[in-house]
């Protein structure tokens, strides 16, 4: 079992300071990497208004190459309170993860990675819907409370049970996406 943090998995209400948490490390962010943070998203559960979540603060950060990203940004993200996670590599490739935080429960966690990488896209469609939905974004609510409770302390549990609707939703996301710029 792949244990989350420090104890049980816990969805909250949504917290109206979660943006303004988001915009904070923004900043910092941008000012640690410079012209290496080509982009920074707010992406997640916490992005999305109204919708519960983990306490944790998603941030995306696209830059020009994963290479160059391994040698000039690790240490500079490192120096803010991050810690860089390389053993996430097998599970998300063509990225590089780090978690802010006590060693659990984490506030933060920061996905670096080329805009270029197909999960960039796929996260910002997602985050995208279910601002525009609010019946989906209830429903994924729904489903991540439940999760919650009967995973307790098994992140595995917790995501994988989350796969089927974000697979889906995030389908629905890119047809409406589409069908909005005229494609």
């Amino acid at each position: 079992m792949e244990k989350y943090g420090a104890g049980p998995i816990v969805v909250l209400d949504y917290d109206p300071n979660w943006p303004a948490m988001f915009e904070t490390e923004r900043a910092r962010i941008e000012h640690a990497l410079g012209s290496l943070a080509l982009a920074i998203e707010h992406v997640g559960s916490t992005a999305v208004e109204g919708l519960p979540s983990k306490p944790i603060i998603d941030l995306m950060v696209g830059v020009p190459g994963l290479a160059e990203a391994r040698e000039c940004c690790i240490e500079p993200i490192e120096a803010l309170g991050y810690h860089y996670i390389p053993e996430y590599a097998a599970w998300l490739p063509g990225e590089l993860f780090f978690r802010k935080g006590p060693p659990g429960p984490w506030t933060h966690h920061l996905h670096l990675m080329e805009p270029s990488n197909p999960r960039w896209e796929t996260l910002l469609v997602f985050r995208d819907y279910l601002r525009a939905h609010a019946e989906v974004s209830h429903a994924y609510a729904e489903i991540k409370q439940a999760l919650a409770a009967s995973s307790r302390e098994d992140i595995a549990a917790y995501r994988n049970g989350k796969t089927r609707f974000v697979e889906e939703t995030t389908a629905k996301a890119r047809a409406w996406r589409a069908n909005l710029s005229g494609r």
